[in-house]
């Protein structure tokens, strides 16, 4: 399933949002513009490696990689999904937090994703990279701000349907810790997607704006 669009609208323009995923892109674009030699350096330093977390757990610069590896992404494919499900859910957030907020939400549930994944792959060398963790986060709180609302979502091959929120985010998350106990999608990071996602639903309302104003408004 794909989401395509929802039918909450933003009361304000989303200028973190928009700078997140800018800043996503061009360092996207810089990746692209390396060899395959530095490619692998950058990943091997600023991309998330559980098992030297381990190794270095005395030293605080180990850790650095938690937040590093959010930015960085590992295909087109990766980084245009992710940076469009930021555009879906994430205006919405930064409409009800505001800006700053919303971006301390992010980066926590990052760390968190992050974190989780090495707890559960403490001596993993595989370098994981990307902002899955930070947005599922972001979908976490949508899910319980927003149930009722409407995604438009493409269900391959020519299905499209507008499912509610809370199915669409439901079947999502579901889906992450299908993919855990039947072990199969082993190259993505499953663990650290249901990490973030939890910690959404569990710290959003720490970060909302306390302006009455502001109270998210959910078209049916």
């Amino acid at each position: 399933m794909f989401p395509l669009r929802d039918s909450t609208p933003s009361k304000n323009f989303p200028y973190l949002t928009v700078a997140m995923i800018t800043v996503n892109l061009l360092i996207f674009f810089f990746e692209l513009s390396l060899d395959t030699r530095s490619l692998n350096w950058l990943l091997q330093e600023f991309g998330l490696i559980p098992a030297l977390i381990s190794e270095q757990s005395y030293s605080l610069t180990a850790y650095s990689p938690l937040l590093t590896s959010m930015f960085l992404h590992g295909s087109w494919m990766h980084v245009i999904g992710n940076m469009w499900s930021l555009w879906l859910f994430g205006d919405n957030l930064e409409d009800n937090m505001g800006p700053w907020r919303f971006l301390a939400f992010y980066l926590i549930c990052g760390l968190v994703a992050g974190f989780t994944h090495y707890l559960i792959n403490p001596h993993s060398t595989v370098p994981v990279v990307g902002a899955s963790g930070a947005i599922a986060g972001i979908m976490g709180a949508y899910f319980l701000m927003f149930r009722d609302a409407r995604v438009l979502t493409y269900i391959p091959p020519i299905f499209i349907f507008p499912l509610p929120a809370w199915i669409f985010l439901g079947f999502w998350a579901l889906s992450q810790v299908w993919y855990v106990v039947s072990g199969s999608g082993q190259s993505v990071a499953f663990w650290a997607h249901i990490g973030g996602f939890i910690v959404g639903m569990v710290i959003y309302r720490w970060f909302l704006r306390t302006d009455p104003e502001t109270e998210p408004e959910v078209p049916v």
